[in-house]
């Protein structure tokens, strides 16, 4: 068996069994009807899928989908419960030999190009180029939009998200529970992946995809316990010894010692977080990472000089405001120090007793960049009082509605976070909900076809074309060029004109360093033609086709916009084909 098939066979098994040829609209099956009766059965089409414009307001885009449509071609097939529910869906004027025609339809004839999954692309230039008999061809097409659109908007977003997060912080995708619905979930968890997250809270798709999986527990674990009396038993086996050690002891003892170099009250620290914290912490010695602002509900003030009104000034400031000391003499004290991250201390040293390292916290609420600082120096402040060196590396993750412009905010405010749990923002794409890729016929039985529009920018570029990425001296992406297929490739080092596809006083001559072939046969005869890559490789392909562009061209405001460009041959024939199907008007 070939390594090809071997790889085909374990990735086909992992098919999502919703998408098959009825994961369509109805006018793709009325159409290839249409074409059938007309004898136009062994007519040969070309369709581009390709989008018109870049998401989130940015100048790049990340292909991804490719893996999930070869599978798609792979498995094409019509069952008979699908032809009987056809014959019952259809008008009944649909002659018996069609569906006959139908059962028998295959892929074997198709043959799909692409630009590889995982690489930065542009408008216009076609991500996939499907070439084979009219009626099959058209019937993918539905379904190739869904597989690529949502994968690539998908991957783009997290890739984003990586971009501004910066590479020293880990990002988990914690949306499961906002996706729209299971399928869009799991999508979500495999394509930020791919994109540059590190992780996924979203258990089946790291058995599905092999995606390292991270979690911890919830603000519901922490009110489950409400005294010290909830934890019956916290007997954990010492990592040297394996001799049993009842947690809770030590760990109340660690909280007074704390409370006494940090300045607190163990009283006002909840017992029932510190018993929850003892429980997660034996269940879990090796990955102790706690929850720590359940109790964040308030801010206390501590008088040092009486208030002009007799009330605490800025009594009202939201969580989301960075406390500071007052001028009248208050200062504004969070309660996750005085509760959450003292209880978490106490256990986290009460665990290192036993030979364990805590992992660190999560943070849900309140002034993230603030909070993040104040755990950070608290973490500091004991390491060194106690001697423990890894105390101050404890790991501080962030999460509560984060979005891009959440996570520049507190990259200006110096917050000390090691790790985001981005949720809604991410998996719903709430920036932008869909892509926009379209699929259209470019030629047909060697006749090239053209869609005309009063919008230029729905005007398609027709043809069988090939794409290539020049690349200037400095060793970035400089232009991408869509040339006819009967053209000669660009070579490096001699000049090449670049036009606007549309407007002709913009051109440009380019001598490429570097010239890239974009597409590559993946389907053919039947048949994968190459291996479809892990999604790891898929992950390293996005930062590697993310580095060769220029850094104006990816930054988050204002980018600058990448050229995508057509041959003065392809420029010309757009034209010369625009004119030949335009209608001409009469005046009177």
């Amino acid at each position: 068996m070939s390594n090809v098939e071997s790889l085909t066979e374990r990735t086909m098994a992992r098919q999502n069994g919703i998408v098959q040829p009825l994961l369509t609209d109805l006018y793709q099956i009325t159409m290839a009807y249409a074409y059938w009766k007309s004898g136009k059965v062994n007519d040969v089409a070309v369709f581009d899928l390709f989008f018109r414009n870049n998401p989130f307001q940015g100048e790049f885009t990340i292909f991804a989908g490719l893996e999930e449509c070869l599978k798609f071609l792979e498995n094409f097939h019509y069952s008979d419960s699908d032809i009987e529910y056809l014959k019952q869906t259809l008008p009944e004027n649909i002659e018996p030999e069609f569906f006959v025609y139908l059962r028998n339809l295959t892929c074997k004839d198709v043959k799909l190009s692409a630009i590889e999954e995982g690489s930065v692309v542009f408008p216009r230039v076609p991500l996939l180029r499907v070439e084979g008999p009219l009626i099959i061809t058209q019937l993918l097409e539905t379904t190739l939009l869904n597989l690529v659109n949502f994968a690539s908007l998908m991957a783009t977003n997290a890739a984003r998200y990586r971009m501004v997060a910066g590479k020293y912080v880990k990002l988990l995708e914690f949306g499961l529970r906002r996706a729209q619905g299971p399928d869009g979930g799991l999508s979500a968890s495999k394509y930020s992946y791919i994109g540059g997250f590190d992780g996924t809270s979203n258990v089946l798709a790291g058995k599905m995809f092999d995606i390292p999986v991270k979690g911890t527990h919830a603000h519901s674990f922490v009110t489950s316990f409400s005294t010290l009396a909830d934890l019956p038993a916290a007997a954990l086996a010492h990592a040297d010894t394996r001799a049993a050690v009842e947690l809770l002891p030590p760990a109340l003892a660690w909280r007074a010692r704390l409370a006494a170099v940090l300045d607190l009250s163990p009283d006002e620290a909840s017992d029932g977080e510190v018993a929850a914290f003892v429980s997660y912490a034996v269940a879990f010695p090796t990955g102790f990472l706690a929850l720590v602002d359940t109790y964040d509900v308030k801010r206390y003030y501590i008088r040092a000089t009486p208030p002009p009104n007799g009330h605490p000034p800025d009594s009202n400031c939201g969580s989301n405001r960075r406390p500071s000391p007052h001028p009248y003499g208050y200062d504004t004290v969070e309660r996750t120090l005085r509760s959450g991250l003292l209880n978490f201390c106490a256990v986290a040293l009460a665990l290192n007793d036993c030979g364990y390292r805590a992992v660190g916290i999560r943070i849900d609420s309140g002034d993230l960049a603030y909070l993040s600082v104040l755990a950070r120096e608290t973490f500091g402040k004991i390491s060194k009082v106690f001697n423990v060196p890894w105390f101050d590396k404890l790991t501080i993750v962030a999460s509560n509605d984060i979005n891009e412009e959440t996570i520049l905010s507190l990259n200006e405010q110096g917050h000390q976070i090691d790790c985001f749990g981005i949720g809604t923002h991410l998996v719903t794409c709430q920036r932008q909900p869909a892509l926009g890729c379209v699929y259209k016929l470019v030629e047909i039985n060697g006749q090239p076809r053209i869609k005309l529009s009063q919008d230029v920018g729905k005007v398609t570029i027709p043809g069988h074309k090939e794409a290539y990425r020049l690349f200037g001296a400095d060793g970035h992406a400089l232009i991408d060029l869509l040339q006819r297929s009967s053209e000669p490739a660009p070579e490096v080092g001699q000049k090449v004109l670049c036009r606007h596809p549309f407007q002709e006083s913009k051109r440009a001559y380019v001598i490429p360093s570097k010239v890239e072939h974009l597409y590559q046969v993946y389907w053919n005869d039947g048949r994968i033609c190459i291996n479809p890559k892990p999604l790891s490789e898929v992950r390293q392909r996005v930062q590697s086709s993310l580095k060769t562009l220029r850094q104006d061209i990816k930054r988050n405001l204002n980018p600058t916009p990448y050229k995508v460009a057509v041959s003065d041959d392809l420029y010309n024939f757009i034209h010369d084909l625009w004119l030949q199907n335009a209608p001409i008007g009469e005046l009177s």
